[in-house]
């Protein structure tokens, strides 16, 4: 069975991911079938526009949309010493940067789990209603967990975290926190909130009229989000200069809100915290292309800096999905353990300019 399927209806190009097993993670072989058939769509006259969904864990359409890159595969390709996890961070990148940089109206439904790789895929924040959108629903579970298994956001996640209004991005990255449809479009990471129960309907408007299909669509909610509502307090903590004076001033705080992020931050791998906060203030500055060429460099370090079960991002999956202890053994850690020259080998790059994978980008 196909894990890309990807079809054309009148001038619509239609392409929907069938691995719901897995909550369509992405392998391999399906970043390389979606790059492929979005570069031939993008030249091909016929095709005016694009729309991307996933299968549900029922086999229908929508439900699910994406949990992101397939970590089980990570964990067994880094202990095996396959070449090939290489390969899947370069192109699931340079996937990335032709999604965002698309030619033609691009409209993907998030409708169910968007996590990781799935926001890779989302398009980043390049949508205005004349180049496609993003549409999230009342199931939309978003998130860019990871930190929890001590790896980055990658994906992009330097470029278009940064960019969400105020310092949310670094609360989002560092925590991991899942948002719902609404906190998604607060943090410009979503245009437009409809009703599951229409996305099949708003699927077909789409294919015979384009983005003529979201007039009048869109779900407004009376009351603030759980991002709006503790805004303040996010830009007050987050926007701190260094990983160990945010969590000092939250574990200073009493509020319910800070001790229980505090806390959150305190599961987290200490080390790829500090990194993924040098992400997004790097990224803060970077154009989307030297950002995933910035994190192709910092996802090698992660499996090669220390190979095999020494790997922090090798220890987290471990801990969260192979034996499921959730007992990560963090090295160093303690937050306050990791050194500015730690943070700095990740970011040394192993290639040359002219020999960077994504050189091309």
């Amino acid at each position: 069975m196909s894990e890309i399927l990807a079809e054309r209806v009148g001038s619509a190009g239609l392409i929907t991911l069938n691995r719901p097993k897995a909550l369509n993670a992405l392998s391999l072989s399906m970043v390389r079938d979606l790059a492929k058939t979005l570069r031939e769509w993008q030249d091909d006259p016929w095709i005016e526009r694009v729309a991307l969904r996933g299968t549900g864990k029922d086999g229908q359409p929508f439900g699910a949309f994406c949990a992101g890159g397939d970590i089980r595969w990570f964990h067994e390709a880094a202990h095996a010493g396959d070449t090939t996890l290489e390969d899947f961070f370069t192109d699931e990148y340079a996937l990335n940067h032709l999604i965002h940089s698309y030619p033609k109206p691009y409209a993907v439904f998030l409708d169910g789990i968007v996590m990781g790789g799935g926001m890779g895929i989302s398009g980043h924040g390049k949508h205005k209603v004349a180049q496609g959108m993003r549409i999230v629903t009342e199931r939309t579970k978003m998130a860019m967990p990871e930190t929890n298994i001590g790896l980055f956001p990658d994906v992009g996640g330097g470029y278009f975290l940064s960019r969400c209004p105020g310092f949310i991005g670094e609360y989002l990255a560092l925590t991991g926190h899942l948002i719902r449809a609404d906190d998604a479009i607060y943090a410009q990471l979503a245009d437009v909130q409809v009703q599951s129960a229409r996305l099949p309907a708003i699927w077909g408007h789409y294919i015979e009229r384009g983005m003529s299909a979201f007039e009048g669509e869109g779900v407004q909610s009376e009351e603030p989000c759980v991002l709006e509502i503790n805004r303040a307090a996010i830009d007050g903590f987050f926007g701190l200069p260094t990983v160990t004076e945010i969590v000092e001033a939250l574990e200073a705080d009493s509020s319910a809100w800070a001790e229980e992020t505090a806390a959150m931050l305190r599961k987290r791998s200490p080390l790829m915290l500090h990194v993924t906060l040098e992400q997004l203030r790097r990224g803060r500055r970077m154009s989307l292309a030297d950002d995933l060429r910035m994190e192709r460099d910092i996802v090698r370090n992660c499996f090669q800096l220390r190979q095999g079960a020494e790997s922090e991002t090798v220890e987290g999956i471990r801990a969260l999905v192979i034996d499921k202890d959730q007992q990560p053994n963090w090295n160093p850690a303690r937050i306050e353990d990791v050194t500015p020259d730690m943070v700095a080998d990740f970011f040394e790059s192993p290639w040359s300019v002219d020999q960077h994978p994504l050189r091309a980008l």
